[in-house]
């Protein structure tokens, strides 16, 4: 053989070329040339390459790689194609120095060959020579069967004397002569007489172990059953004294229980192979002292003497049934280890192969199994590591004990010792009775899963842990091993738990068994969340899961993450990792309840170290929710040990910090049983755990409900507005007080809810947490006492905050509603009677304002809490004007018969006067240079039914003079002030709109007319009016009709006319022909008033200014030959 593994020798059926060129005749002494020595040998050439071809392939494969990169470096970038390049170069490098290496070597090829040729050589002779070797020995060995066998002299003497043969040989009768066969009835007696026999053998001379003494005799057989062992069969060999027993059969008893596959392998009843070798050995034990049977052939001298059996002394008694006993129970028992061994085996394979270690031992007596294998870490621990987790978590030992000693009672003692008294006649037996018993122990390792049991946790009882033949399972023993330790294990976790505060509450760490037998540990975390760590059978590892519920869904992969690091050091990390999955369950449960609500929810503020001190020391984990309507506000919930904890934060970021640092402004913690009306409900609670009703006080922890959350967030944003708004009270040094709302379920009212109450639209707007938010009583003196209608409000008003409890992102935010009680119910007019009527007597003019006609009550709302006084003092001005102007308009109706109210809606009032001339007055802006108003001036239908009249107001014209002297002084002189200038105006509208001339206002009851004469040429020309007459309204229902050429307050007296006018003068030009248009017009109004007549014009009462008016135009326009053809001129064109 070579050193290649391959064959060296060559086939011998070569020519040999010596035998061709020695000569016969030459001398021995002389050698052929070495020549012919090398051509002797076989040529061997396995495993050799030539190196032709070896440097062919490497330049070929150099060049298809090179023509590759051809290819594809153009389309690399050039960091790709340096980094090939290089690569290709040390790759090639290290191959053409191989190849170098190589092709040195082949300078000693010739050598090599030379040499491979020689050891063929010899190895071709050394196989010759083992051949002859072979067969020399081969023809010795069979020379020794080809001798002839001895003569038979006696047969040789009978066929010389009498010439024929007298007998057959012994053996020739034997096999084929058959022996006759016997009846039944000799079957039956041989059967019989061998069964009185055996009784007779077994009552008086045979040593019965008392474990077999459950015999019967049966078809010439006696039967022994030994329960959970075996069942036996022997017979005797004959009918004498000495003869022996022979075995007959076995049958084992014992069930395989758990999962049968395989069990075929292991019968009861042995057959084949099994059964021949148990036969065999049982004879060899019945046998053990019987003399051998004589042979039937004298014995080969040649061959060695069989040996003798042992002789028992005279004092000793053959005990063969003891021996078979002792050698059926150890089969027995040995077979239920084999069968246990099988199991573990079998178990390893379906999966436990990893973590479950099978040893038996050489005798096959013992049977080792360790559990819980880990695999050694890959790299050693530093010798600076506290602790390491021990390799396996413990070992079953089960083992078969022999003593010499058996396991009895107390009656089988004494039977036995009366049959050796009866039997043994003072001898003693050949063999006495083995007792083999189980041992199984278990073993738990130290420090397993870092953790010691104490007490009698690593302790199992013998009632406990055995080997049960009638159910043979080593899955059983193995989880019943597995599942005391797991039970010890967690007991020990559960006492290190229980002596922290956080799970110290009675129920909030059990041992409990699961559906499937398997033992958990359940550990309450919060509310109704429970996490159950286990200890996995198979592998001993440590996992943490959820109860399973619909909520738990994504939590596998914490769950997962946290079981993978708990593993490396349980004893150290459970604490901890229950404790983080206490925090991170708690905070999860109140963002997913925040977030059902639509809340905006933070687990992280960029808050200092300082900072987070304000919450106290005993703070474990925080969640902050932000008020959408006060986006620097927060309601934080603050997981202690025992509890939840709330307060209500403002922050603000620090100026000129680098990644937007927080501070908080203000923190006030929250008694969540006064706000959310749960102190009775808590108190019957405690009561009812006390007297072992209701649900537990570890289940009652962090129980946050949803409808408590949205409660405590709405009562923060509540309490945010509310703050909000004292803090503008504060600022414009208005005083307050509180005033808190009743009690739902309580029917009383406080004396000091002195405040208007809220009207009926509002009943949506209520919450459950009314009455723990207070109303803010403020004095009407202090907040309108620079009011133009301070004294329309009674003393008291409340401010109240409405709807902080809608939550989410949707809602708009609290709104802030401030109640005024007027001290006079002012009567709904207009057309929104039938509306308010319908809703209970409660007009809403505007979506800011809601009036209560019954309890003259006027609620002003403001979406924005910020800023929530200045829009009500702005809508107060507004609405006690409107309100103030109505009362007015009510009181002057009584004087004035045509002043009759139409509308009031606090937001706009709108009267008559003059019969069918109507003015709507609002108000806008009170808060810029005391406000302003807004003047809508319009004609009653004619019929009732029309709604709107296209009669224009001439009124309208002068809105700006008139909205100016609704501005002068009190609103309560003012208003008096303009409805008599518009009534006294109204005759004067008349007039002018009989004037064939427009008319401009140029005051509040001043008009001018200007004209010019002719055809208005010249207007049209870029001429200016050369005439004008104003009329005048003056005090005491008067009207002035004046010369606009001419002041009224000028000290001597003018000429009235010019002779020849001027048109491209400055100012109008006195009025030709006046003096005579005033003495027509007094004289037209003679009779019907006050009518006077002076220089510059007439003077005339209001009702009569109709008539003297048209009169005096007629005159002008007759002096100034105009007729009806008047040129009208714009203000801006007038002087």
């Amino acid at each position: 053989m070579s050193l290649n593994g391959t064959n060296l020798a060559a086939s011998t059926s070569y020519p040999s070329p010596i035998l061709d060129v020695l000569d016969p005749s030459l001398n021995g002494f002389d050698e052929p040339p070495i020549e012919l020595l090398e051509a002797e040998l076989p040529v061997v050439d396995d495993g050799q390459v030539p190196l032709s071809e070896l440097v062919s392939r490497v330049v070929q494969a150099c060049y298809a790689e090179m023509t590759e990169m051809a290819e594809t470096l153009p389309s690399m970038s050039d960091s790709a194609r340096k980094r090939k390049l290089a690569d290709f170069v040390v790759a090639w490098k290290k191959q053409v120095v191989k190849l170098y290496a190589v092709t040195k070597w082949s300078r000693d090829a010739d050598i090599v060959q030379k040499c491979m040729n020689i050891t063929a050589f010899l190895m071709n002779q050394n196989r010759q020579f083992d051949e002859v070797i072979h067969g020399l020995t081969y023809a010795r060995d069979s020379l020794d069967g080809a001798r002839l066998r001895n003569h038979d002299l006696l047969t040789s003497l009978d066929v010389l004397t009498t010439g024929s043969y007298r007998r057959l040989p012994t053996i020739i009768k034997k096999s084929i002569i058959p022996p006759p066969r016997l009846t039944d009835d000799q079957v039956s007696k041989v059967l019989t007489d061998l069964e009185t026999l055996t009784r007779f053998r077994l009552r008086m001379s045979e040593i019965v172990p008392i474990e077999m003494s459950n015999y019967r005799i049966l078809d010439g057989r006696a039967w022994f059953t030994v329960p959970n062992l075996f069942e036996a069969s022997i017979c005797l060999r004959g009918g004498n004294q000495d003869d022996g027993w022979f075995f007959v059969h076995v049958e084992f008893l014992f069930t395989v229980g758990g999962d049968r596959t395989g069990m075929q392998e292991f019968p009861r009843k042995p057959t084949g192979v099994l059964k021949d070798h148990l036969t065999i050995e049982a004879d060899n034990r019945l046998g053990c002292y019987l003399p051998m049977p004589e042979p039937e052939q004298p014995p080969d001298p040649n061959l060695p003497a069989p040996t003798e059996r042992p002789r028992l002394p005279e004092d000793v008694v053959d005990a063969p049934l003891v021996r078979i006993y002792n050698f059926l129970q150890m089969m027995s028992m040995s077979y239920q280890l084999e069968i246990l061994w099988y199991q573990a085996e079998r178990l390893r394979s379906l999966g436990w192969g990893d973590f479950l270690k099978v040893e038996m031992s050489r005798d096959r007596k013992a049977l080792s199994i360790s559990y819980w294998i880990r695999q050694p870490p890959p790299r050693p621990p530093p010798p600076a590591a506290r602790f390491q987790l021990p390799l396996l978590g413990g070992t079953l030992k089960i083992e078969l004990r022999t003593t010499t000693d058996p396991i009895r009672g107390p009656r089988a003692r004494i039977l036995a010792e009366l049959q050796d008294r009866a039997k043994l006649n003072g001898r003693r037996p050949s063999d006495t009775v083995e007792g083999t018993r189980w041992s199984v122990v278990w073993e738990p390792a130290p420090q397993a899963l870092g953790i010691a049991l104490t007490g009698n946790g690593g302790i199992l009882a013998p009632e406990q842990l055995f080997v049960d033949a009638q159910d043979l399972d080593f899955e059983r023993l193995i989880r019943t091993v597995i599942d005391t330790h797991t039970r010890a294990i967690f007991r020990e976790f559960a006492l290190r738990l229980q002596g922290n505060p956080v799970f110290s509450l009675p129920g909030a760490v059990k041992v409990v068994e699961e559906v499937a037998g398997l033992q958990a540990l359940h550990v309450h975390l919060c509310a109704d969340e429970i996490v159950v760590v286990t200890i996995e059978p198979r592998t001993g590892k440590i996992s943490l899961r959820d109860t399973g519920d619909l909520g738990a869904a994504g939590r596998g992969p914490r769950f997962l993450a946290i079981s993978e690091k708990l593993n490396e050091n349980p004893t150290v990390l459970l604490l901890e990792a229950l404790t983080r999955l206490r925090i991170k369950t708690i905070v999860e449960l109140a963002e997913q309840k925040a977030n059902y609500l639509g809340l905006q929810t933070f687990r992280q503020r960029n808050f200092s170290r300082e900072e987070f001190i304000k919450f106290g020391v005993t703070v474990r984990g925080l969640l902050y929710i932000q008020l959408t309507p006060f986006p620097t506000h927060y309601l934080v919930l603050v997981v202690t040990d025992t509890d939840f904890r709330y307060v209500l934060i403002s922050v603000k970021i620090v100026p000129d910090s680098m990644y937007q640092s927080l501070v908080m402004e203000d923190i006030g913690w929250l008694d969540v049983e006064r706000i959310c009306g749960r102190g009775r409900e808590a108190r019957a609670l405690k009561i009812a755990r006390e007297s072992g009703f209701g649900p537990s006080a570890e289940s009652s922890r962090f129980r946050l409900e949803t409808q408590v959350l949205h409660e405590l967030y709405t009562y923060c944003c509540a309490r945010v507005a509310h703050t909000k708004v004292e803090k503008q009270l504060k600022r414009l040094n208005i005083p307050y007080s509180h005033v808190y709302p009743p009690f739902p379920t309580t029917a009383a009212v406080p004396v000091n809810t002195t405040a208007p109450p809220l009207p009926a639209v509002f009943g949506s707007l209520h919450s459950t947490l009314s009455h723990a938010i207070p109303a803010l009583l403020i004095q009407s003196s202090d907040v309108l006492h620079d009011s133009a209608a301070r004294d329309a409000a009674m003393p008291n008003i409340r401010v109240v905050p409405l709807a902080w409890w809608a939550p989410g992102a949707n809602s708009k935010g609290p709104k802030i509603v401030t109640c005024v009680k007027l001290r006079h119910v002012q009567q709904l007019v207009g057309r929104r009677i039938a509306t308010a009527s319908t809703s209970r007597g409660v007009l809403r003019p505007s979506r800011r304002i809601v009036y209560d006609a019954h309890e003259a009550v006027v609620c002003f709302l403001s979406d924005e809490v910020d800023g929530c006084m200045d829009e009500f003092k702005e809508e107060w001005e507004s609405v006690s004007k409107i309100v103030v102007i109505a009362l007015v308009n009510m009181a002057k109706a009584k004087q004035w018969d045509d002043v009759r109210l139409l509308s009031f809606d606090l937001q706009t009032v709108e009267f008559t006067y003059a019969s069918d001339y109507t003015l709507s007055i609002s108000c806008k802006d009170q808060l810029l240079m005391g406000g302003s108003y807004c003047l809508q001036f319009g004609r009653l239908p004619v019929t009732t039914h029309d709604r709107h009249d296209d009669r224009p107001n001439p009124h309208a014209e002068a809105e700006s003079f008139l909205h100016a002297l609704l501005r002068q002084g009190r609103l309560a002189d003012a208003l008096p002030a303009l409805v008599s200038i518009l009534r006294d105006t109204v005759p004067v509208l008349e007039v002018l709109t009989r004037i064939p001339a427009r008319a401009i206002p140029k005051a509040a009851g001043w008009w001018r007319v200007m004209f010019s004469p002719g055809s208005g040429a010249s207007l049209s020309r870029g001429g200016v009016a050369q005439y004008a007459l104003d009329f005048r309204v003056l005090t005491g229902s008067r009207v002035a009709l004046l010369d606009a050429s001419q002041s009224v307050f000028r000290n001597v007296a003018q000429p009235q006319q010019q002779e020849k006018p001027q048109l491209d003068a400055v100012g109008f030009r006195p009025i030709p022909g006046l003096a005579r248009a005033i003495t027509d017009a007094v004289a037209a109004g003679r009779g019907r008033g006050s009518v006077a007549g002076i220089d510059i014009g007439i003077v005339c009462g209001a009702a009569d200014v109709v008539i003297v008016g048209e009169a005096l135009w007629r005159s002008i326009a007759r002096e100034q030959g105009m007729g009806g053809d008047v040129v009208v001129v714009k203000m801006e064109e007038g002087a």
